[in-house]
């Protein structure tokens, strides 16, 4: 099933004139007799992605096809981006049908080639926001990091270590202004990295990930839930600065990047932001949860689950009692929480306060 095909034999200078795909973009033809090729979207390391129609369903509605075809002509190279690929397919479907992460639709070979196909989430990624409408305020910063940390939590409650959140993987939704993380072709299946006998790994393995977001732990192939937290903060300081991970000065003595000099933020936020990026996983914050309770500077906020949306909302959501139910934002759904538990301690204080000594 993963054979080396003949044609990657070729140098792949030119790999979309070889895609089927590609050359079906703007004609009527079907592929898999369902889906009308639109147009390219984007193209990696390891393969093309295209906008989509799927004529079989009512409405002919969007998806994305991610077609696997890496630049390489090396056949065991080709072998772990199958692998890989089949991965990327394994954790959508294990993650299921949450709002911030796009939904796997199908999954399959033709004639050779790997396929996969998720649901299209219109919206922009967050370096284009930063270059279209500049730099962002740390107010806008800390609700980004409300919206995105129940979904991080999400995957690593369920042992999967994204390993590539930067700025072109995070969209902000068209319609509904959430924030959704995308491209999970990096993931890290925690409990299986656990069985792995480091002494079969061969020298040769690549690194997966982006430079400049991924700290030390992920370069030697050995990433932790913290390893998320990391690559997450580093995209804070590109949401503030404009600036990419490379770009930065760093302490030769640390490794760590020189940032605070760049930024102009509250003494409590940058003690946050740099516990993010430390270089130490011991300094690091351990968990989603961690980072959430000491930005809201509450430790009694309970578990961030209760935050979590796990069934796919659109604009509205008809219940089964008839009544349309509004998608409600993680960030409006974290702040009336926090607002209910400031309520309950000031009631239960005020309760104190008037008992008899």
């Amino acid at each position: 099933m993963n054979q080396f095909p003949q044609k990657i034999t070729k140098l792949h200078d030119s790999t979309l004139q070889y895609s089927h795909l590609s050359q079906m973009c703007g004609t009527k033809q079907l592929f898999y007799d369902r889906y009308e090729i639109l147009r390219i979207l984007g193209r990696g390391g390891f393969g093309i992605t295209f906008l989509a129609r799927n004529m079989a369903l009512p409405g002919s509605p969007l998806c994305v096809i991610k077609q696997l075809c890496p630049k390489t002509t090396n056949a065991k190279i080709w072998q772990r981006a199958c692998e890989r690929f089949k991965k990327e397919a394994k954790t959508l479907a294990a993650l299921g049908n949450h709002s911030q992460i796009p939904m796997l639709l199908d999954y399959f070979e033709n004639q050779g080639e790997f396929y996969l196909v998720q649901e299209y989430i219109a919206g922009s990624t967050l370096a284009r926001e930063v270059r279209r409408y500049g730099r962002k305020t740390e107010a806008e910063v800390k609700d980004f990091l409300r919206e995105l940390l129940p979904v991080l939590q999400y995957i690593h409650n369920n042992n999967v270590i994204h390993r590539d959140i930067k700025p072109q993987n995070i969209l902000r939704c068209e319609d509904d202004k959430r924030i959704v993380l995308i491209d999970f072709g990096a993931v890290k299946e925690k409990l299986a990295a656990s069985h792995d006998n480091s002494m079969n790994r061969s020298v040769s393995t690549n690194f997966i990930g982006t430079n400049g977001f991924a700290p030390p732990e992920q370069l030697s192939l050995r990433p932790v839930y913290a390893t998320d937290i990391y690559a997450l903060g580093i995209t804070c300081l590109y949401l503030l600065t404009g600036k990419g991970p490379l770009e930065f000065p760093y302490d030769p003595h640390t490794g760590e990047i020189s940032w605070l000099n760049q930024v102009d933020l509250s003494e409590d936020f940058a003690q946050i932001l740099a516990k993010m990026v430390k270089i130490p996983v011991s300094e690091r914050f351990k968990t989603a949860a961690d980072l959430a309770f000491a930005l809201e500077g509450k430790k009694s906020l309970g578990n961030l689950t209760s935050y979590l949306t796990n069934q796919k909302l659109g604009n509205s959501n008809t219940s089964l009692s008839g009544e349309t139910q509004k998608y409600i934002s993680p960030i409006s759904r974290a702040a009336s929480a926090i607002r209910e538990l400031r309520s309950k301690l000031s009631r239960r204080k005020s309760h104190q306060d008037f008992q008899p000594k």
